[in-house]
């Protein structure tokens, strides 16, 4: 599925990184311990977070993450969208809270990016 299916599929509005929404993600990561998320998820994921600091993007980058989703209509501050502007990581914002949005792209084929 690709980030701009995503973003239709959750209503998203595109924050930055528009010109980058042909990448292909198959595997969603979805947490807001972003020790959780270098621990256990897999490179080329993508990221469904409710936060908004500059760490999401931090670990995103070390991660190796595709994109990030923040939920309920959360917006990062100015700094955290020009870091992932730098660092090419598409960044999108969902109404939706965490469990819908988790339950959206699991029904419509993104799977667990856990690491076994």
């Amino acid at each position: 599925m690709t980030i701009a299916e995503i973003r239709d599929l959750l209503a998203c509005e595109v924050i930055c990184g528009g010109e980058r929404l042909d990448i292909e993600v198959g595997e969603c990561f979805a947490a807001d311990m972003m020790s959780d998320v270098l621990a256990f998820s897999r490179p080329g994921a993508m990221l469904v977070t409710g936060l908004i600091s500059v760490q999401s993007v931090h670990t995103a980058d070390v991660a190796d993450l595709r994109a990030i989703v923040f939920i309920h209509d959360t917006r990062p501050a100015d700094a955290v969208v020009e870091l992932a502007r730098r660092r090419g990581i598409p960044l999108l914002t969902t109404t939706h809270f965490m469990f819908e949005t988790c339950g959206l792209l699991f029904s419509h084929g993104l799977r667990p990016a856990e690491r076994q």
